[in-house]
């Protein structure tokens, strides 16, 4: 039985501030540093990466999102950071100001059904995000966290959260590709 990799999240659709974390994710790259960014299709906040699945749990993940009880709202999309931090990037992020207490809601609401269908905790704390680049190696770096200091309170703008969506992904050489598997409306 094929397997389906797949995550819930939340899609930035906004055209200004896409255009704006494309504009960054472009002077991420321009740095000389060795990454990897997030092609603009792809740009989303992750709610709960689940991993591969089989046909079933794809089912009753999409039954638990409908259970979803949450009123649209605004996410503040501000500020660049990195994990595990500024010093030693691994993955470069924009972050999520005002919203962020709504999007915790909702994974922990999320995490509670999902391990009732017998998915493991989230080994991760949950921190709301939205990934830009990921660094391949250390070429560049110096440059790269210079960059993340200065761009620190950069501000990409408001976008409206009025749905949540699970997503399959396709690893390819040249990136994921991601496809919708169903979406839940706020309200």
């Amino acid at each position: 039985m094929p397997l389906h990799r797949i995550f819930i999240a939340v899609e930035i659709l906004d055209r200004s501030v896409i255009e704006k974390l494309s504009r960054v994710i472009k002077d991420i790259v321009s740095t000389g540093a060795d990454v990897k960014p997030v092609e603009e299709e792809n740009l989303h906040i992750t709610i709960r990466f689940i991993g591969e699945v089989e046909e079933r749990i794809v089912a009753q993940v999409c039954e638990i999102l409908k259970q979803i009880k949450h009123t649209p709202f605004q996410i503040h999309i501000s500020g660049l950071g990195a994990f595990p931090n500024i010093e030693k990037p691994r993955v470069i992020w924009a972050g999520v100001l005002e919203g962020s207490r709504e999007l915790t809601a909702i994974h922990d609401s999320v995490e509670k059904e999902l391990r009732k269908i017998g998915i493991p905790p989230d080994r991760e704390e949950f921190v709301p995000h939205l990934t830009l680049a990921r660094v391949k190696s250390g070429r560049g770096l110096n440059t790269l966290v210079k960059f993340i200091k200065l761009a620190q309170n950069i501000d990409f703008g408001l976008v409206a959260v009025d749905k949540v969506v699970l997503k399959e992904s396709f690893l390819t050489p040249r990136g994921p590709i991601y496809k919708n598997l169903c979406e839940v409306r706020l309200g």
